[in-house]
């Protein structure tokens, strides 16, 4: 059995807290990822966004496919 792979594209928003991810968005490809997340920062404003694959079941493994705008260094969702 193959591995299964989700795409997906978060927005980053500024708060009084700091950098704070929003609600992730399931995509199709890794292309389509990347073009929501440069949309949410680009289009409708946020402080930023990134793209990114999760892959495996159960233990995982996430690879970054491309940031926009402001991004915490340290990634937590």
């Amino acid at each position: 059995m193959g591995e299964i792979a989700q795409f997906i594209a978060v927005p980053i928003d500024l708060t009084e807290k700091g950098l704070v991810a929003g609600e992730a968005f399931k995509c199709a490809t890794p292309a389509a990822a990347i073009e929501r997340a440069k949309g949410y920062w680009k289009i409708f404003g946020h402080a930023g966004a990134v793209a990114f694959v999760r892959t495996g079941y159960p233990e995982t493994s996430t690879t970054v496919l491309r940031k926009f705008g402001s991004v915490p260094d340290k990634l937590e969702f």
